[in-house]
């Protein structure tokens, strides 16, 4: 009997923290996809920037 109420008490939290998280609306995860891919072409292009600067430092 000790461990079905143990069971149903976990599962309850496991509910409980599963239905409290917060949910996206489809806008917020497309601004969040622009955000990373903004991020990932601006990393892109320090790179490259790095990379020529290495290039012509070694001339």
């Amino acid at each position: 009997m000790k461990k079905i109420i143990l069971s149903f008490a976990a599962l309850c939290l496991i509910v409980a923290s599963t239905s409290c998280r917060e949910k996206k609306s489809t806008g917020e995860k497309v601004e969040d996809a622009v955000e990373e891919v903004g991020d990932a072409v601006e990393e892109g292009a320090e790179e490259v920037k790095d990379a020529v600067e290495d290039v012509t430092d070694d001339n």
